[in-house]
């Protein structure tokens, strides 16, 4: 069976773009997949290092690893753990970053993107640079064939490509190069229209009550051309009519284009039945998270497991690169 690696890091609440994205992704391949879940912490790191001693981090960690169970991750059909209790990522990571030209990591689009948009933050560091080695070292070190993604890293998913060849091409054929897994919803847009994320506070969270769920959903950005109510509208641009296409059924999606573009419906009532339709998604996730966290004790005994699960695999592939590059 071909194994699967993804992680995702613990810097905030599993928002509707990560489980859209990617982790639904993640809960259908469990029947499919050999899957290594993780939670990345250290990938956290590269962002928040400022902020470290009043982050919480391993609280923030067990937190997400939370929400991935009530998402649908099962730790009997999957191993799930926290990343730094795996010390041979980092490890294999020291030894990608000695060979990969620093060419390679400035171009990821994403490098890019974040030093523009989180201006306000110094991501000129090495570890941020290098996140992309390290999140190679994720995925090679369990040897993985497959790692479900979002849209967004495609790139990254590619240069880990590029890093197994380069270090079979020098070492000896060791590593497979993986190959990425999309979800059918690529992409889920935040409330502003850019990317969702919690670094740009226009996210809609898993764990938000209903009225948090609607209350976002009601300040969403439509169409900017749509100025009275009496104006027809074009879905096409509208953020609310992404979501539809995403949360409400087929026939009653295509009705929703039709009235819009006809004047039929109003912002205010197309937002309202989008969020009674998105809160009825989150109704189980929210039930299953309230059971969870009710029991800490039971998380930590399935983190403790999975992350034994994990190392037994990693530390054997991390001695055969060891091995292959002459250091034992």
């Amino acid at each position: 069976m071909s194994r699967i690696f993804s992680g995702i890091r613990p810097t905030g609440p599993m928002h509707l773009g990560n489980y859209v994205g990617a982790v639904s992704n993640w809960v259908k391949l469990q029947d499919s997949y050999e899957c290594v879940y993780c939670v990345v912490d250290w990938h956290a790191i590269t962002t928040e290092y400022e902020n470290l001693k009043s982050y919480n981090l391993r609280e923030r960690s067990e937190q997400k690893a939370m929400e991935l169970i009530a998402a649908g991750v099962d730790p009997e059909k999957s191993i799930l753990f926290v990343q730094s209790d795996v010390p041979a990522h980092v490890e294999l990571a020291l030894l990608f970053g000695m060979f990969v030209p620093l060419p390679w990591l400035e171009r990821v689009p994403t490098y890019k993107e974040q030093i523009q948009n989180l201006s306000g933050k110094d991501l000129l560091t090495y570890g941020f640079l290098g996140y992309p080695v390290l999140q190679a070292a994720d995925i090679l070190v369990y040897k993985a064939t497959h790692v479900p993604v979002g849209e967004d890293q495609l790139p990254h998913i590619e240069l880990a490509r590029e890093i197994a060849r380069r270090f079979n091409n020098f070492y000896g054929d060791l590593f497979p190069e993986p190959e990425a897994i999309q979800s059918e919803t690529t992409r889920l847009p935040g409330l502003d229209n850019r990317k969702m994320s919690k670094s740009y506070n226009n996210a809609i969270d898993m764990i938000d009550s209903p009225e948090v769920t609607a209350k976002k959903i009601s300040g969403m950005i439509t169409d900017p051309q749509r100025i009275r109510r009496s104006d027809p509208g074009n879905p096409d641009v509208c953020t609310v009519f992404t979501y539809h296409k995403v949360f409400t059924p087929p026939a009653r999606t295509r009705e929703i284009d039709h009235l819009c573009r006809t004047a039929g419906i109003g912002c205010v009532e197309c937002k309202r039945e989008l969020a009674a339709n998105v809160n009825a998604y989150l109704a189980e996730f929210r039930e299953r998270y309230a059971e969870i966290a009710a029991r800490p004790e039971r998380l930590r005994e399935i983190l403790g497991d999975g992350a034994a699960r994990a190392n037994a695999i990693a530390s054997r592939i991390l001695a055969e690169a060891k091995q292959a590059i002459g250091l034992i």
